[in-house]
């Protein structure tokens, strides 16, 4: 009985695309990005957790930071668009009488 070679070798990666494969990762979803780039998801995964563990505490409260205020910022506009909904809502109903 024989062994099977792996014909599959490890590919090695640059900086740049593990950059631009986690941020398409964050807009879209860690399997989607995976699978339009043509590698497994576990290597995302394994890319964002060195990425992570590489930065300082200031960097990560930085961007916790950030990420915070784009949120609330979307909060804002999302309370706003469903107020302007209410206003619109009460005044057909008032007006289809």
């Amino acid at each position: 009985m024989s062994k099977k070679q792996s014909t599959q070798t490890n590919k090695r990666y640059t900086a740049e695309f593990k950059s631009e494969a986690l941020k398409l990762a964050e807009r879209l979803s860690v399997a989607e990005a995976a699978e339009k780039l043509g590698i497994y998801p576990s290597q995302i995964y394994s890319w964002r957790s060195a990425l992570n563990n590489s930065r300082t505490s200031v960097e990560r409260e930085s961007l916790l930071a950030t990420e915070n205020a784009r949120l609330k910022r979307q909060l804002l506009e999302q309370a706003e668009e469903l107020e302007i909904l209410k206003k619109a809502a009460t005044y057909f109903a008032k007006h289809q009488k």
